[in-house]
């Protein structure tokens, strides 16, 4: 699966309900995360709505931060971490729910789905994942 791919199948998973956004980085990179499916739904539940009401880390940073410490077995993952975060505040706008769900123009800043996209093309950028 390509970075893209699995970009717009993330994007599809956030978009018609299916999962939080931490789930649908998670679910995306499920190939190379060697976890079965029930514990990463249970491992990013949590994280929905900016991590607990909007007021947190978007829960697409967070799932693509816990991928990046499963693929990497954690060799390297504050460094990793760093860069998805920059890249994500550059890409989106921000990096806090509440900020990225902030209407502007009648439109959020990042809508959810979106960040989801970002957040799984960074991941596959930053690991070189193809």
């Amino acid at each position: 699966m390509t970075i893209q791919q699995r970009a717009n199948y993330g994007f599809e998973l956030k978009q018609n309900g299916v999962c939080n956004c931490a789930m649908a980085v998670l679910k995306a990179y499920s190939d190379k995360l060697n976890v079965d499916e029930n514990t990463l739904k249970n491992l990013s539940s949590g994280f929905a709505a900016g991590m607990g009401g909007m007021e947190g880390t978007c829960g697409a940073i967070i799932g693509a931060v816990i991928s990046a410490g499963i693929i990497n077995n954690g060799a390297g993952t504050p460094r990793i971490a760093n860069q998805i975060v920059q890249k994500f505040k550059e890409k989106s706008g921000a990096t806090i729910c509440k900020d990225l769900k902030a209407m502007t123009n009648g439109k959020p800043l990042c809508p959810c789905p979106q960040c989801v996209y970002n957040g799984i093309e960074i991941l596959g950028e930053c690991l070189g994942i193809e």
